[in-house]
């Protein structure tokens, strides 16, 4: 199986407290043949936690739908 290359941007929907942790906007697109994108609401600590999260969630859903074009 070819590796899932993706980039994330993070917009923050809710920012972090002390009391509680923030909600962000992560959109992950991919590199071909993974050329999907995603949009997740992550809720986190920091805007790299929500990044981190959303990659992986992305690299999870592409690897389910496999390659475009096949």
């Amino acid at each position: 199986m070819t590796q899932v290359f993706a980039n994330a941007t993070v917009d923050v929907i809710t920012p972090t407290t002390p009391q509680q942790f923030g909600q962000f906007k992560v959109h992950c697109w991919g590199v071909e043949p993974y050329n999907y994108t995603f949009d997740y609401v992550i809720t986190a600590r920091t805007d790299m936690q929500a990044a981190q999260q959303g990659i992986q969630k992305f690299v999870q859903d592409a690897e389910n739908l496999g390659p475009k074009g096949n």
